[in-house]
């Protein structure tokens, strides 16, 4: 019996081209990416959702790797969007915050979010994109 693996649909949410392009590779090896969308900040991001959900839901992502530090509009500002948008999604998307930054307080304040799953630090491994992407429940 052969083992199929799961696609997910992937977004990428980071300002930094060299983690954007670093990550699609990595996804992409991994073969379990069906779809990678990349924004380069939050609110780039939410409109793409708020477009999608009424005429496409089935286009929003299984899987947000979301940084901190980003202009226009920061990590922290897009869950506080996210979070009043997300009941009205179809399905639970999982959100990972991604950042370079090793502040115990970043760390603190990613778990109090309830759609945060994880805080990753800088720079992401294969087998740790690789692990995540297996473990989807999606």
């Amino acid at each position: 019996m052969t083992d199929v693996k799961q696609k997910h649909i992937v977004c990428l949410i980071d300002d930094d081209n060299i983690y954007q392009y670093t990550a699609r590779v990595i996804l992409e090896s991994t073969g379990l990416a069906k779809q990678i969308h990349s924004f380069y900040d939050g609110k780039e991001a939410l409109n793409y959702f708020i477009e999608q959900l009424p005429a496409n839901p089935d286009a929003l992502p299984d899987v947000i790797f979301l940084d901190i530090n980003m202009p226009v509009m920061n990590g922290w500002e897009f869950l506080e969007e996210y979070n009043k948008l997300a009941t009205s999604f179809p399905k639970p998307i999982t959100v990972y915050m991604v950042s370079s930054s090793v502040n115990s307080t970043d760390m603190q304040r990613s778990r109090s979010y309830k759609s945060v799953s994880d805080y990753l630090v800088k720079p992401v491994n294969r087998n740790t994109y690789q692990e995540l992407m297996e473990n989807l429940s999606c």
